[in-house]
């Protein structure tokens, strides 16, 4: 049996065995960044964007799929925003043997593919709003030590883009983004805390950006997914325009919404521990495994109970696998914990005598179920691993956080630091010098802890200062 490094001492150590150990992904592809999906790793990512794609069509958002390449000339239309991208594109410069007259972008994000079409769907008010998704690969040319869900140079991405009559309106909808993330977030069991990064930090061409961080240990902090305003930034130069109902013609005021699978990274980050990973039930790819027990003597009738409980659970809409290989039940005992498998069920001639089962959760809760409801009684053991698993979260993350109230106290930080900044960009780079990382922002809303009232700038002693996080991005 493995023996996993220490998480907190050694994290990305940790991190790496344990995505291997769990058999998520394979990263022998032999291209540098692109990893495969194994077939564990994608059954967690379908349900992570079933999570994802109805708490967003909630919202009035509706699915789109544009193409992989964009030509030249559309991508080169907003020169701002490609300076955040130029060193990162893969460039596709021939059909077959044949040099193209407009070389071709390999999509890095879609902006400057959907908004010429945008432009053309667009005509009056009454097109608006436009809210659509769409979740594809986007590549971008990761220069980095490759990781992972955390850093890979094929990335699965949900992202949404919106029109909106005016500034407001467009606001609104970054709110509403938040809420469907929160709401996401709940389903994987992550505390998070949304941060309205700073100007020299935000996304290429975008009026403000709000990203949605997750500490992971020490003052590391893993961004998996961000919100943008636009305003009119990207509609005048690709003349997204509508008639208004006093018949003058406006740009719309857009927004962006994007989530990877660093959510998968994430999850892994924050439930993992020292037996593998683990999974809240919404996403793991089994929420239940049951284990027949057949002795050598006898137990003729543990499978057929084993499967028939399976098949009943299955009618109640779980995702159930039955480990019926010839491994000794230790063996599977393990297997199943490193894959973070929810529930347990252990079967042997006893239990299909008197009708019940051993459950055993991921957290190492025991308890014999039945027979009187025992499906219901299965269900309700789920329910309750997953309030369990989200209050260790809860713990964990509350933990994460701790008030600095002058620079040395940033240096050999053991936790994501809570500042007062002046807002000031030369006071912004030197908080992150003093903390080797990032100034990450200001919070959207409340502190992740109680700080009580800003003190001055934590660099230059002026007021007014606001509260903002510092910490070491991933």
């Amino acid at each position: 049996m493995a023996t996993f490094p220490d998480k907190a001492s050694k994290f990305i150590d940790w991190y790496l065995e344990v995505v291997e150990a769990a058999e998520l992904t394979d990263k022998r592809y032999p291209v540098k960044g692109m990893n495969v999906w194994t077939p564990y790793g994608f059954q967690a990512r379908r349900q992570l964007d079933a999570v994802m794609i109805r708490e967003i069509e909630r919202t009035g958002s509706k699915p789109v799929e544009f193409p992989t390449l964009i030509p030249q000339t559309e991508f080169q239309k907003e020169k701002e925003h490609i300076k955040g991208f130029d060193a990162q594109v893969y460039w596709v410069t021939k059909g077959g043997a044949t040099d193209l007259d407009i070389p071709l972008v390999l999509r890095p994000t879609s902006e400057t593919a959907m908004y010429p079409v945008f432009a053309l769907w667009i005509r009056s008010h009454r097109d608006l709003p436009l809210n659509v998704y769409q979740i594809v690969n986007t590549f971008r040319y990761e220069t980095k030590t490759t990781r992972p869900f955390l850093r890979v140079r094929e990335i699965h991405f949900f992202e949404e883009h919106t029109c909106q009559a005016d500034e407001g309106a467009a606001t609104e909808r970054v709110r509403s983004n938040l809420s469907a993330f929160a709401k996401m977030a709940d389903a994987f069991a992550l505390p998070f805390v949304a941060i309205r990064r700073p100007e020299w930090d935000k996304f290429p061409g975008a009026f403000y950006s709000v990203a949605l961080d997750i500490p992971v240990g020490g003052a590391r902090t893993l961004q998996i997914g961000t919100t943008h305003h636009y305003r009119e930034n990207f509609s005048g130069p690709y003349g997204i325009h509508f008639e208004a109902p006093d018949g003058t013609t406006r740009n719309v005021h857009q927004t962006t919404f994007g989530l990877s699978e660093r959510l998968v990274g994430a999850i892994v980050a924050v439930h993992g521990d020292a037996k593998g990973a683990a999974f809240p039930s919404a996403i793991a790819p089994y929420q239940v495994v049951v284990v027949p027990i057949v002795a050598a003597s006898g137990g003729e009738g543990v499978l057929p109970y084993a499967n028939a409980l399976a098949e009943r659970l299955r009618s109640h809409g779980l995702r159930v696998h039955v480990d019926d290989s010839d491994e000794r039940p230790g063996a599977k005992y393990y297997r199943w914990e490193t894959h973070g498998v929810p529930l347990r069920l252990d079967v042997g001639r006893r239990e299909a005598e008197a009708g019940t089962v051993t459950a055993v959760d991921r957290l190492g809760e025991k308890r014999s179920l039945g027979p009187t409801d025992l499906d219901t009684a299965i269900v309700a053991a789920l329910a309750d691993f997953d309030r369990r698993l989200r209050a260790k979260a809860d713990a964990a993350f509350a933990s994460s956080f701790s008030v600095a109230r002058s620079l040395p106290e940033l240096k050999d930080s053991s936790t994501v630091r809570v500042i007062s900044w002046c807002g000031l960009e030369a006071c912004g780079h030197e908080i992150e010098t003093a903390i080797d990382g990032a100034l990450l922002g200001v919070p959207e809303g409340r502190l992740p802890i109680d700080a009580g009232e800003p003190a001055p700038c934590i660099a230059c002693g002026s007021t007014p200062a606001r509260w903002a996080l510092a910490g070491q991005p991933l």
